[in-house]
């Protein structure tokens, strides 16, 4: 027996609610440290984050009142249905979804020295992606204004609305991980005239790695895609957890910058932070 709609969309804002409560503390964490650390604080990130909380705490109280008003006056067999508020919540997902991609973009940015060509396809991709979902709203309100998953018509719009944004995340996961790696293995040669790689080593360099490129949002993202592309029920839990995941995989990223551990940030002081690598 397959789980439903209903089932799908209630466990789903009970998982927002807790990665909401999540997200708010790291977003107090974000602050402390926008404000303590001046290196790291500027207008974009300022700006960034603060709209990524407010758009996903919107999302939250629209999702919130839905599910009060469904358990208080409405049928619980027609909690799944759409309705306008959890259309204006399905855009804020998608706004989310834009800011911290162009959040991504900007550490893509930073962490290439500030090169904007490389950002390019990447920045195409992920405003094509929200023009695709821009029309989805009045779509359904035309095909079937209660329909709990997007009308058959709309699907593949839908897709590309999320598989664009997906593109996005992997280039530039993929550009940041690569930077960073790159950037942690400094040529040199060592006392005996042989060339060798000098590996900046940094406390679970793995782990910061993958939350610095962006990887969970990444993953998120990709789930998401493939349980809209097979309509499947359980997509209404990662339509409403997910917004909460993008500001939550963003604050990271800025949290993790500004505990001065980048790895673009850790100058090779001593040798004890030194591993060498022969490239015999």
């Amino acid at each position: 027996m397959g789980v439903s709609v209903n089932v799908s969309a209630a466990v789903g804002t009970v998982c927002e609610a807790f990665l909401y409560g999540v997200y708010c503390a790291l977003f107090m964490i974000s602050i402390v440290i926008l404000i303590t650390r001046y290196r790291v604080s500027n207008r974009v990130i300022w700006v960034a984050n603060c709209l990524l909380f407010m758009t996903s705490t919107a999302h939250f109280a629209l999702v919130f009142t839905h599910f009060y008003i469904a358990l208080d006056h409405a049928p619980f067999s027609d909690f799944g249905n759409e309705t306008p508020a959890l259309m204006a919540a399905n855009f804020l997902s998608s706004v989310a979804n834009l800011i911290g991609d162009l959040l991504l973009l900007y550490r893509c940015w930073f962490v290439w020295g500030k090169n904007f060509y490389v950002i390019i396809l990447p920045l195409l991709t992920a405003l094509g992606g929200f023009g695709c979902i821009l029309p989805i709203p009045s779509l359904v309100l035309s095909i079937d204004p209660t329909s709990p998953v997007p009308p058959t018509d709309i699907v593949p719009l839908t897709i590309a609305g999320y598989v664009l944004p997906l593109c996005t995340n992997v280039m530039v996961t993929g550009l940041i991980a690569g930077r960073l790696w790159n950037i942690s293995r400094i040529p040199t040669i060592d006392e005996h005239g042989k060339p060798v790689i000098i590996k900046i080593t940094t406390g679970g360099r793995p782990m910061m790695l993958i939350i610095e490129s962006g990887a969970l949002y990444m993953v998120t993202q990709l789930i998401y895609v493939v349980l809209v592309a097979i309509q499947n029920p359980a997509e209404a839990i990662l339509s409403y957890a997910a917004t909460q995941v993008y500001g939550i995989a963003s604050t990271l990223i800025i949290i993790r910058v500004g505990l001065s551990s980048s790895l673009e940030q850790t100058p090779p002081t001593t040798s004890s932070n030194l591993i060498f690598w022969s490239q015999s």
